[in-house]
């Protein structure tokens, strides 16, 4: 939109939980529009890591979101032309697109898991990275690598 910024919609905390963050996990995860089955996915793999992760004191959601926050990267970088070359210039993510780009890479490293269903591997992806290992985690730390390769571009930063 050329003129103002679209109005930040609201998001109603989810059912069980309620909790904001878990509705945007599972908008993202939706298929096709498919909400109540995303829930229905969400909920199992919650109930499949309080099964496995029983001898932690934690309960699954916060088991849930301190896996988010190990796979949430601080950094990143962002193409600048300078002159006639481009620059990959490391820069700090904003915190609205730290949470998305997180929640998008564990459902992205979850549907890329082997497991019969998406709840299982959803709940192993959960596990792994809460355990700080797993394709999520291996992405955040790539992000970081080429960010610290990038540094000398810094003073490029707008």
């Amino acid at each position: 939109m050329r003129k103002s910024k679209p109005k930040k919609r609201i998001i109603l905390p989810d059912p069980k939980f309620n909790d904001v963050l878990v509705t945007r996990f599972v908008n993202d995860m939706m298929v096709d529009g498919k909400k109540t089955t995303a829930y229905a996915v969400f909920y199992d793999a919650m109930e499949t890591v309080a099964q496995k992760m029983k001898n932690t004191e934690l309960s699954p959601l916060e088991i849930w979101k301190k896996a988010l926050e190990n796979v949430t990267p601080q950094v990143e970088v962002k193409s600048r032309r300078v002159g006639g070359a481009t620059f990959q210039v490391p820069m700090e993510i904003r915190q609205e697109r730290k949470i998305s780009i997180s929640i998008k890479n564990m459902i992205l490293y979850a549907r890329k898991r082997a497991g019969r269903s998406m709840s299982e591997k959803l709940a192993a992806e959960i596990q792994a990275a809460f355990n700080e290992e797993g394709g999520a985690v291996k992405r955040k730390e790539e992000i970081h690598r080429m960010a610290d390769a990038n540094r000398a571009f810094a003073h490029f930063r707008f």
